[in-house]
């Protein structure tokens, strides 16, 4: 079951129908490229370095983070090239009028083989998914048909307890990407940080789901009219990483994780200079981004390292 996320980005404004942390505050990137530059520098700063995002919306959180890289550690931005991984020709005009040293690509594939800080924020929510029907002793597969759901049996049986009807679902195409930065990162020394929702453990549950003019839609609607998502399974995306040797670091709560980077002290230094409107929505902002009940909890950040990182900021 794939999301039909290429004809989706290719003809539509995604952010019409949501809002993604970048857009929620500016402190959200800065922070993302104050983490990237730290961890530059755990790495021993090596140079060239390849610096990537993958799915960079309007490529706010890029700018953010070159921002205050530049201001912070330069060094780091003097050494790395800054690699954004977009297929949307529409998502590329845009993030051109933000970056414009930037080199596109369609995937990680062609990312030059260097040292490499990857940054992914709600990427792995965007990538297809696939469902399993725990029916008897057995599982069976849910496809979307003329008519709706249908159900054929399947030889693959997750390793998970389920009660009649139980539904799990499998992210592949998030499994072979964490291998592959895995592998790069043993290879060439980096970092991949995720920041995307989900539960911490594998679990069952149906979490399809669509929203289409910023409200929740039918997931079986006509192809190419919403936007497809699920929970991402952090268990299984670490375990692929590990399985080639990297290091995982988290998830962790995504508010603990930022609240550790110092997402309500830059706040407050940023509001204290602004008018009180501007600065009680900077406020709003970071509670948004940080505390539990609102996507503090539910958003977990998650990172693939070299195995000799002994530090990482956020996981500590």
């Amino acid at each position: 079951m794939a999301r039909a996320s290429a004809a989706y980005y290719a003809t539509r404004d995604p952010f019409a129908d949501f809002t993604t942390a970048p857009e929620i505050s500016q402190v959200f990137g800065e922070l993302l490229g104050l983490w990237a530059a730290v961890t530059w520098q755990s790495l021993g700063s090596p140079a060239p370095v390849s610096f990537v995002e993958a799915g960079p919306g309007r490529g706010t959180l890029m700018a953010d983070a070159l921002r205050a890289i530049g201001r912070a550690v330069p060094a780091f931005g003097a050494a790395a090239t800054v690699h954004l991984i977009e297929t949307s020709p529409r998502l590329r005009a845009e993030q051109r009028q933000r970056i414009a040293a930037a080199v596109w690509h369609d995937s990680i594939d062609t990312v030059p083989e260097t040292p490499m800080i990857l940054l992914g924020n709600e990427f792995l929510d965007a990538l297809p998914i696939r469902q399993f029907v725990r029916r008897g002793s057995g599982w069976t597969e849910r496809f979307v048909s003329p008519q709706g759901w249908i159900e054929e049996p399947s030889d693959y049986h997750p390793a998970i307890d389920a009660a009649e009807g139980g539904i799990f679902e499998r992210r592949e195409a998030a499994e072979t990407l964490a291998a592959g930065i895995a592998a790069r990162v043993v290879r060439h020394r980096g970092a991949a940080l995720f920041l995307d929702y989900g539960p911490e453990r594998s679990q069952t549950g149906d979490s399809l789901q669509a929203i289409a003019g910023g409200r929740p839609a039918d997931p079986l609607g006509p192809p190419s009219e919403a936007d497809l998502t699920a929970h991402v399974d952090f268990a299984a995306f670490g375990a692929a990483a590990r399985a080639v040797g990297a290091q995982v670091w988290g998830p962790v709560a995504q508010g603990l994780f930022l609240a550790r980077l110092g997402l309500f002290r830059r706040t407050n230094q940023l509001a204290r200079h602004r008018q009180p409107r501007e600065a009680a929505a900077m406020m709003e902002g970071a509670r948004r981004l940080g505390e539990p009940d609102r996507m503090g909890r539910l958003f977990k950040a998650i990172a693939l390292v070299s195995p000799d990182i002994e530090v990482l900021p956020g996981f500590e």
